[in-house]
């Protein structure tokens, strides 16, 4: 019987869908649940690796949607990392007397190598943290994140309507047309969820220097009132614990706070950011030249640090001959590849008229208003007066005229028609369209009104 259990418990965690609910629950568990050191560490090192993941993947993502799971993301480490300020609180004023070890390796480490054992340096260096975080990066992405989702939910209309104009031309397919405007309400969902995860981030970082103040106070009356230390004993012991959680804590909500900064600021056409960092920041030779002058210039500056400046004078000068070497094989030997799309595929052996995309020599476009000339049950009567008019003018000018291509143009007013010869458009204007009154007839002959 144990033994069945054991197996069915086995194969419930190996279903991956469950894997964020049970994650959920372990995270709210820390708030009630007394953790040890050692699970402490653990803890903090997963949140660390989650942060240094995040940052990576958001900086080698191609587009802001190739990210789309970093909202949650954000909520899900936010609140892991204040449940974790939760415990490690607990830890710290309930066992901070006992030794630097108290509360963990990981806050031990943050408090006595990074810092070097010194409060005052400690404090001076959450402090700087708490600044970079909270007034540059995490201010900077949440005004970023409110602009691009307003301007997303303005040109959703117009995105969405040219995706209805190229399908209506034929440009492109419904299948197609159904992916394009997937996208479109996916990037709409995206920026409106980074608006509001921002917020948690911001949040985030006003709450870690409200734990910190708490925690400094609360240390310090443990430690002398229950702990019979000295004040300057007891300020030093939970100081410097309290400064090493809150820098552990601090430093992955950084990093957070970065990637989502890079996610809303990328205006990328799909290449990678490392590509187009090193094709637009080091694309022009003259300006590494340039740069290079100036760092020469500084080094001869008496009292400069010359090797330093001359070292990137000489980094400067290499990378600008590169860039220079690279652009004169490239004009010697041109990529053919750009100048027909159709070469660089692999899989195109051979090209027909299909592969063209069709231009009609004579086209009109009808408001909506205008699309009864056109019905089926009215028998069209638009269509037979252009078949009689082509006929005419063939017959009179010994050229056959080109079929005119009738469409229904939604960005056209409603009584409004355009005439476009290969595509372009040449002439248009409004019909005095009344209701039934557009055909008038008289004796045998149908008068068009308005054309």
């Amino acid at each position: 019987m144990m033994k069945h259990k054991l197996y069915d418990i086995s194969r419930l965690l190996k279903e991956t869908h469950i894997a964020v609910p049970v994650l959920l629950l372990c995270v709210l568990a820390m708030v009630i649940l007394p953790l040890s050191p050692l699970v402490l560490d653990i803890l903090f090192t997963f949140n660390i690796v989650m942060a240094v993941l995040v940052l990576l993947v958001s900086v080698n993502s191609k587009r802001p949607l190739d990210f789309s799971i970093l909202p949650p993301i954000l909520l899900i480490a936010t609140l892991m990392r204040l449940t974790l300020n939760v415990a490690s609180t607990r830890v710290v004023l309930l066992n901070g007397h006992e030794g630097a070890d108290a509360a963990g390796k990981v806050i031990e480490a943050f408090g006595q190598v990074v810092i070097g054992g010194n409060f005052v340096v400690g404090f001076v260096v959450f402090i700087i943290l708490m600044i970079i975080n909270f007034v540059v990066v995490t201010k900077g992405a949440e005004r970023v994140s409110e602009v691009s989702a307003r301007f997303t939910l303005d040109a959703l209309p117009g995105k969405q309507m040219a995706i209805d104009a190229d399908l209506n031309a034929g440009l492109i397919n419904q299948e197609q047309a159904s992916i394009r405007r997937k996208e479109v309400a996916s990037e709409a969902d995206f920026y409106g969820a980074m608006d509001g995860a921002s917020k948690f981030v911001r949040g985030d970082a006003v709450a870690g220097m409200m734990i910190l103040v708490i925690n400094v106070i609360g240390g310090i009356c443990i430690g002398i009132f229950k702990y019979d230390l000295s004040a300057s004993q007891s300020f030093q012991q939970y100081v410097l614990l309290t400064i090493g959680d809150g820098l552990v804590a601090q430093i992955p909500s950084l990093l957070l706070a970065t990637a989502a900064a890079i996610i809303v600021t990328r205006v990328s056409d799909g290449g990678d950011m490392t590509d187009e960092v090193k094709d637009q920041l080091l694309a022009k030779p003259a300006i590494l030249y340039a740069a290079a002058f100036v760092m020469f210039i500084l080094a001869i500056v008496p009292g400069m640090p010359h090797l330093a400046f001359l070292s990137f004078t000489g980094l400067l000068l290499f990378a600008a001959r590169q860039q220079s070497k690279k652009i004169q094989q490239a004009d010697l030997s041109p990529d053919f590849t750009a100048l027909n799309p159709v070469i660089s595929d692999e899989n195109a052996l051979s090209i027909s008229w299909d592969s063209i995309p069709a231009v009609e020599p004579i086209g009109l476009n009808l408001g909506y208003k205008l699309v009864t000339l056109v019905d089926e049950s009215k028998g069209k009567p638009l269509n037979q007066r252009l078949r009689g008019v082509r006929q005419i003018i063939s017959e009179s000018s010994g050229v056959l005229l080109p079929e005119v291509r009738v469409r229904e143009n939604f960005r056209l007013k409603p009584s409004q028609y355009t005439i476009n010869i290969n595509g372009v458009r040449i002439a248009g204007g409004k019909s005095m369209l009344i209701s039934s009154w557009l055909f008038q007839r008289h004796s045998n002959t149908v008068r068009l009104m308005g054309f």
